[in-house]
């Protein structure tokens, strides 16, 4: 095997397109398309200035003295006068002006020009302007008026054929050579057209997939300051709450009983320190650490839910906390989310009921499911009824979407009583995996 066959195609067509004299030619035709966007008409007068240099003037040198032998002739045509000649010929080039924006009309005005000339056996060069109009209309026209211009076309290079023919040369031979050509100029046409349209959808694709792209960043930050946000919701307000109900009894106990005060600011400096560690936990997670490995402490879990009662019950509110099932072999995650739970629901009894509510924390597991209700009495002395505001707070909502990542619902509403009642069902079976691929 060679070295050429053994070269992959993509490579060749990536170094071919890489050459510096593609590469070249390429910012000349982005800098004549942007030209051609910013003056229309100047590309089109240039086409007719190229048709008229290439084929027009050549056909007027006879008439400067230069006419050939009649004998190098085999096929006799018929001279007009030069008048003449410059009005077929202007019938034949103007059309082209309009060429892109009105290309059937444009082919249509030409071709009455070209049938004409030709009836009267009059051959000239400008006929070229004919395949350069198909050509626009296979480019720019609409397809449909492609297929009866060709129809048309084939009946013109007939009669051109019939008039050519008379010089020795044969029928089918001239119209073979004049239907390739015309061939050749739709075929030109078409393809440049696939091409533009091609590199359009592939433009459009670029942009929907930029748009896609910022659509998917917008959400993953939005998620992700939802997430962020719900779980400062845990960590103040729940804190803050105790912190602010400690501080009021210590102020109440400092006057009647210095001990008592002096355990409510060691109980605030405790829960002080735990919101500040979660707070850093926290920040330590959103902050970039580059090549330093970060420190993180485990998150909460049932077996903290102790310690959370406890605080709970130094701020006040007698708080019975009892556990069914396995609790402590669940998921971690599962186990943050009943932490979390819990701790918005006592938090929101102690803001809602005051210090001298009771509260009964259960959480029972098996298989299936795990269920945590969270029951507090109301305030002491209150008429029976709805305790908690009517609108519903970021807290009842952090804790319906911590439970949907389980499959799970949570249910808030007043209790027996005076008191309110939270309760929430995560699912715990697997999730399914879907059928055989």
């Amino acid at each position: 095997m060679s070295e050429d066959r053994a070269i992959p195609d993509g490579l060749a067509a990536d170094a071919l397109s890489g050459h510096p004299l593609f590469v070249r030619l390429a910012g000349i035709g982005q800098r004549v398309r942007q030209a051609d966007r910013d003056h229309p008409w100047v590309l089109d007068a240039a086409v007719v200035a190229v048709v008229v240099l290439m084929f027009c003037l050549p056909d007027l040198f006879p008439f400067a003295g230069r006419d050939e032998p009649a004998h190098e002739h085999r096929i006799v045509f018929a001279r007009p006068p030069l008048p003449a000649m410059l009005a077929f010929q202007a019938g034949l080039v103007l059309p082209l002006l309009w060429r892109r924006r009105r290309p059937t009309e444009a082919l249509a005005a030409i071709m009455a020009v070209f049938v004409l000339q030709w009836s009267l056996g009059v051959a000239l060069r400008a006929d070229a302007a004919l395949l350069v109009a198909l050509y626009s209309l296979a480019l720019h026209g609409r397809l449909r008026h492609l297929a009866w211009s060709c129809a048309v076309m084939v009946g013109a290079m007939a009669l051109v054929a019939v008039q050519v023919s008379g010089g020795g040369l044969p029928v089918g031979d001239a119209l073979f050579f004049l239907v390739s050509a015309a061939t050749a100029a739709v075929a030109l046409g078409i393809a440049v057209r696939i091409r533009r349209a091609q590199l359009a959808g592939l433009r459009e694709r670029a942009a929907r997939l930029e748009i896609e792209r910022d659509q998917r960043s917008r959400l993953a930050a939005a998620t992700e300051r939802t997430r962020v946000a719900r779980e400062m919701h845990d960590i103040i307000g729940h804190n803050l709450s105790v912190i602010v109900t400690l501080a009021d009894g210590g102020a109440y106990a400092a006057q009647t009983s210095p001990d008592r005060g002096r355990e409510a600011l060691q109980l605030i400096g405790e829960t002080s320190r735990q919101a500040l560690g979660e707070l850093r936990r926290m920040l330590g997670v959103l902050r970039d650490q580059g090549d330093q490995a970060a420190e993180f402490n485990p998150q909460p879990g049932i077996a903290d839910l102790d310690a959370l009662c406890a605080r709970i019950r130094a701020a006040g509110p007698q708080v019975l906390y009892t556990v069914g099932g396995d609790v402590d072999q669940l998921d971690r995650g599962v186990q943050l989310m009943a932490y979390r739970i819990v701790q918005e629901a006592l938090t929101n009894s102690l803001k809602h009921a005051g210090a001298g509510t009771r509260a009964h924390v259960t959480l029972t597991a098996d298989t299936a499911r795990l269920r945590v209700r969270v029951r507090d009495s109301g305030p002491p002395g209150a008429d029976p009824g709805p305790v908690r505001p009517a609108g519903e707070g970021h807290g009842l909502a952090g804790m319906r979407e911590r439970a949907a990542l389980y499959r799970g619902t949570v249910t808030a509403g007043p209790g027996p009583g005076a008191g309110w009642t939270v309760e929430a069902v995560l699912d715990l079976t697997p999730e399914p995996t879907g059928g055989p691929t």
